[in-house]
């Protein structure tokens, strides 16, 4: 049996058509795009993980306020956001419940991330880096010092018990 080699464009529709599918069956929807009802149930799979993965919002939360929004719910206020300008954008931002400076906040803290470091911030961080390295070592020192310590201190304990078990016998 030869197999079809299916389009980008037909999976997309299709999985379209079976996500729209009302009280039609998967079966029937098969029947009618003349394939197998096994490939249809295997792409709809494939789709639902990879949308878990992607984990990105298709529309922005109602019921929370917009401080305890993720990042990725953040990011599509600013998508949506990002043409507007005027009274477009102070309507827009009424219809949400948010307010101008917060995708302000919002742009300005995602646009910072992605900036390439200066010389002079690649050189403080080596500096910083270089003494929290120093504190590092410092505490391993500490550390091995301390346990050696407490081993030495565990083994006389147990010389003193011995030793006393000893003269216990004795007398």
């Amino acid at each position: 049996m030869q197999r079809l080699k299916r389009t980008p464009e037909f999976k997309e529709q299709a999985l379209s058509k079976a996500r729209q599918r009302g009280t039609r069956t998967l079966a029937e929807l098969a029947a009618e795009l003349n394939m197998s009802l096994g490939t249809l149930k295997g792409w709809l799979q494939t789709e639902s993980k990879r949308g878990a993965d992607a984990a990105m919002p298709s529309c922005l939360p109602q019921s929370l306020p917009a401080r305890q929004w993720s990042g990725a719910e953040r990011l599509l206020a600013l998508n949506e956001s990002h043409g507007l300008s005027g009274e477009a954008l102070h309507a827009w931002c009424r219809e949400r419940g948010l307010f101008e400076h917060q995708l302000k906040t919002w742009r300005d803290a995602f646009c910072c991330s992605a900036e390439p470091e200066t010389a002079q911030d690649r050189s403080e961080s080596k500096a910083e880096l270089k003494t929290l390295q120093g504190k590092h070592e410092a505490l391993q020192r500490e550390l091995r010092r301390k346990e050696r310590a407490l081993a030495e201190a565990a083994a006389l304990l147990v010389l003193q018990k011995k030793f006393q078990a000893l003269l216990g016998d004795e007398e």
